[in-house]
């Protein structure tokens, strides 16, 4: 008789029959939280995680107050158990620690990806193939026109930008994300010699980064005096009028991000949108899933319905998991 492993619960993945959740957004007796994001964390009595992971997590929620809570690392490509389950952590080349999971119970292994980004970052550690006999797949560009064009195509456009408002006498403005895209941009610039500054709630990820060995050589944090001539500022695009950003008068600014493919009508004030993502596009999606070499695929999250159906019409089984549902083992 075949037993069902996960079932998608009150929005968050859930594996039957223990306590463990997956990214879950509410509070819960025991949690792997993929990465440090904030539409995967919350306050649980244990927290499963990388230990870049949860030095993140611990910048973004504080200390936990409950003494009960517990903050558990788990190295990658390390075995553990809990319960009847064995659990084992792979890179997802997201941001900072961000990880897969693959569970195994009964001799069957069940693949958890949360978010994944196959191209190298340069900030994070680069994802692996995590194979499984079942794989629960991300699908937030899990549509077939969601193709990134290359990285360095990317980069270069990035930088040609920055390089003529320098030469225009103007502050280049890059909006990323502060956890993740904000590292990403400032260590390709000052690994390339450009003067960074961030804004302060990206220098406070920044310092978390440095800690666990990213180097961001001498990026300085946007203080009341703006930028100089010739630096380059890095702001979350949800601060991009905030106080701190104020004393800069004369800028250009761009926003990084994959919805950029989506067209300019997302993004209002800004000169430019480029198509940098921290996420697997389409083709990767399914270049993974085939990978892994899982028998079943279940995507969610984001294009669930999407994805499943093109990766049926690619000869997988696929579906997507829906609120109430159980996923069996095979």
């Amino acid at each position: 008789m075949r037993r069902p492993l996960v079932e998608l619960h009150r929005g968050g993945l859930r594996v039957v029959n223990s306590t463990l959740h997956l990214d879950a957004t509410r509070r819960v007796e025991c949690a792997f939280v993929s990465h440090a994001h904030g539409d995967h964390l919350a306050r649980h009595e244990r927290t499963i995680a990388t230990e870049a992971t949860l030095a993140l997590v611990r910048h973004r929620l504080g200390t936990p107050r409950r003494t009960r809570a517990e903050h558990l690392p788990a190295a990658p490509r390390t075995p553990f158990g809990l319960g009847e389950l064995t659990l084992e952590l792979f890179p997802a080349g997201h941001v900072l620690g961000s990880a897969q999971l693959r569970i195994t119970r009964d001799g069957v292994s069940l693949g958890y990806t949360g978010d994944l980004c196959t191209e190298p970052t340069g900030a994070a550690e680069p994802a692996e193939v995590m194979p499984c006999d079942v794989l629960v797949l991300e699908s937030t560009f899990g549509l077939p026109r969601y193709v990134f064009p290359p990285r360095d195509e990317i980069w270069a456009s990035i930088r040609r930008f920055v390089d003529d408002a320098l030469t225009d006498g103007a502050t280049p403005i890059l909006l990323g994300y502060a956890l993740g895209k904000a590292q990403e941009i400032l260590k390709h610039l000052v690994d390339r010699g450009y003067s960074c500054r961030a804004h302060p709630v990206v220098q406070g990820v920044n310092q978390v980064y440095e800690r666990m060995g990213v180097a961001l050589r001498g990026v300085r944090p946007l203080g009341p005096e703006g930028a100089g001539p010739g630096e380059v500022v890095v702001c979350p695009p949800h601060l991009a009028r905030s106080v701190a950003m104020r004393g800069l008068r004369r800028k250009r600014t761009a926003v990084c991000t994959g919805w950029a493919l989506g067209g300019g009508r997302f993004f209002r004030g800004v000169d430019a949108a480029f198509p940098l993502s921290d996420h697997a596009d389409f083709p990767a999606l399914v270049r993974y899933a085939r990978a892994t070499g899982a028998s079943r695929v279940l995507t969610v999250h984001g294009e669930a319905d999407a994805l499943a159906a093109a990766l049926r019409r690619e000869g997988l089984r696929a579906e997507p998991l829906r609120e109430h549902e159980q996923l069996e083992l095979l």
